[in-house]
């Protein structure tokens, strides 16, 4: 077996995994109905979501969908935010937040982790700017069709578009 130290933070095993964090690219979330990461290495075995003063046109819930090489899945998820007095389902992506009103923003993160066999399991935090700090939390868990090798964010009605804010990822072996 094979370990390479290369100073980067990071550890390369016989396997082609990366034993570390590696952080994506922040993506300004101000524009379009959805934001892609793609090219998520098959290695990857926990990915977090992190939104920072994300905002959309509406009132439609944001979610993260999953998709492996033949696309982003949008079935078969179980997915429960609880936000104030009220708790939501879903079973078209991994809900981030409750009912909204279109100018909050929104702040926090999911961690999306494999349990084995094509797998997720989802657990969310995040708060909404206004007055009343209301805190969303979720979990939920999806099993794919194929390895994972991307994540969507969106809305659930698919028609609200993104007015402000950034998203990112990290994804760790």
């Amino acid at each position: 077996m094979s370990t390479v130290i290369d100073g980067s933070a990071s550890v390369t095993i016989n396997n082609g995994a990366v034993l570390g964090i590696t952080s994506g690219t922040a993506v300004a979330s101000t524009s379009g109905v959805s934001v892609d990461f793609n090219s998520i290495p098959s290695w990857a075995k926990r990915i977090t979501v992190m939104l920072s003063g994300v905002s959309t046109s509406g009132t439609s819930n944001i979610m993260v969908q999953l998709g492996d090489s033949g696309g982003v899945e949008t079935t078969s998820y179980t997915s429960v935010v609880s936000a104030g007095a009220g708790a939501y389902s879903n079973t078209t992506g991994f809900m981030l937040t409750g009912v909204l009103a279109a100018a909050l923003s929104r702040n926090g993160h999911i961690v999306i982790t494999l349990v084995g066999s094509n797998v997720w399991v989802a657990s969310s935090i995040n708060a909404n700017s206004d007055t009343t700090y209301t805190t969303s939390v979720g979990a939920g868990n999806k099993t794919l069709s194929d390895t994972l090798t991307q994540v969507r964010i969106t809305t659930v009605n698919g028609t609200d578009t993104f007015d402000a804010g950034s998203i990112n990822i990290m994804y760790e072996g």
